[in-house]
């Protein structure tokens, strides 16, 4: 018997929930999740296919755990194994349709901040889902996904600008401040939809305003 569209992605939605419930805070199924109510905002705002837009995000990250392992950190690109894995998951869930695959397929490959070579998003849909999880890495939520990486790798709680930006990645001084400087301040100025820019830009702000109240505090009274 051939499922029904939302009980294909009910299927797909577990699947992938069973992939990432054991992945770190900055990358589990509640990324997952939140990514995935970012993308049905931009997919209705932009006009977007909804149900490319729902399973390219949810997809986005299973390549995630292969990754994250010690031999994986220099090696494995988790846009590129994803897409590599996509087909199969898809066809699990019921998912059978090779055009509506290979759309799926591509807003995996081109959802990652740093692009390699031929994975830039083309399709509308793949701008959506490359939007969507930007938008999780920035603001508050940003924010705390930075303080809980800096945190896992033992970094400071917070240093000065000169002593982030002349500080390697996995360091000492590899802080969430650190990373609001090489990446997350850019951020707002790579998306590629006009709702994207709009809601990025406000959470640009949330982080200025947090970081100049944090290095105050962290100062200490005059």
């Amino acid at each position: 018997m051939q499922l029904k569209q939302a009980e294909k992605i009910a299927v797909l939605t577990a699947l992938v929930k069973a992939r990432l419930a054991s992945l770190p805070g900055c990358h589990d199924w509640d990324h997952t999740l939140r990514v995935v109510h970012n993308a049905r905002h931009l997919a209705k705002a932009e006009g977007a296919d909804a149900v490319v837009v729902e399973c390219g995000a949810l997809l986005h990250d299973v390549g995630r755990a292969e990754e994250l392992t010690e031999a994986g950190k220099s090696k494995t690109c988790h846009a590129a194994l994803g897409a590599e894995m996509a087909p199969a998951i898809l066809a699990e869930a019921g998912f059978t349709n090779a055009e509506f695959v290979a759309h799926v397929v591509e807003c995996v490959r081109a959802h990652r901040y740093r692009r390699r070579e031929g994975a830039a998003p083309a399709s509308l849909e793949a701008k959506v889902v490359y939007d969507a999880d930007k938008l999780d890495s920035i603001g508050v939520v940003g924010i705390g996904r930075a303080f809980h990486f800096a945190g896992r790798i033992g970094a400071r709680l917070h240093n000065t600008e000169e002593e982030a930006t002349a500080s390697k990645s996995y360091s000492r001084e590899d802080t969430a401040y650190r990373e609001f400087l090489v990446k997350l301040r850019h951020v707002p100025e790579r998306m590629l939809t006009a709702e994207g820019r709009r809601l990025a830009q406000e959470r640009h702000r949330r982080m200025l305003r947090f970081f100049a109240d944090f290095a105050e505090e962290c100062a200490g009274p005059e």
